[in-house]
C-alpha cells in the first residue's frame, strides 16, 4: 500500500512520541553507564602482582576506556538525533523523507524512530 498521506495523524505522532522518549530514556541510562565506566578508578587490587602483568592490565584497562568513549560517542549522537526527531514530530514533518518528500514506511520508523531517509532514498544514497 502506497503512503498517499502528506504527514502521519496526530495519533501516530503521539505513538512515535512515546516510542522515541522511551529510547531516550533507555540510551540515557546506557551512556550514564558508560561515562561511569569511564571514570572508575581501577582499584583491581594489583598492587603486589607481578609488574608485567599489572602492566597487561593498564593496557587492557586503557583500550576499554576508549571503547567505552567511543560508544559513549555514539549513544550521544543517537540521543541527539532522537531529539531531533521530537523536534519533528513537533514541527509535524515526523517521518517525511528529506529527499523523496514521501512518508518513510511506519514499519521503518518503529524500528529506527530517528530516520529522515525512506529505503528508497537510502538506497539511491549508498549507489553513489
Amino acid at each position: 500500500m502506497k503512503n498517499v498521506s502528506r504527514r502521519y495523524s496526530d495519533s501516530d505522532l503521539l505513538e512515535f512520541k512515546k516510542l522515541i522518549k522511551e529510547k531516550i530514556n533507555s540510551a540515557g541510562e546506557d551512556l550514564k553507564r558508560l561515562r561511569d565506566s569511564i571514570t572508575q578508578n581501577a582499584g583491581n587490587g594489583t598492587n603486589d602482582t607481578y609488574s608485567a602483568f599489572k602492566a597487561f592490565e593498564e593496557g587492557s584497562e586503557t583500550l576499554s576506556k576508549e571503547s567505552n568513549s567511543l560508544l559513549a560517542q555514539r549513544q550521544e549522537k543517537f540521543i541527539l538525533d532522537l531529539k531531533n526527531a521530537l523536534i519533528r514530530i513537533e514541527n509535524k514533518t515526523y517521518g517525511i523523507c528529506r529527499v523523496t518528500g514521501k512518508l518513510i514506511k511506519k514499519e521503518r520508523l518503529l524500528l529506527v524512530p530517528h530516520a529522515t531517509l525512506s529505503i528508497e532514498a537510502k538506497q539511491m544514497q549508498n549507489r553513489k
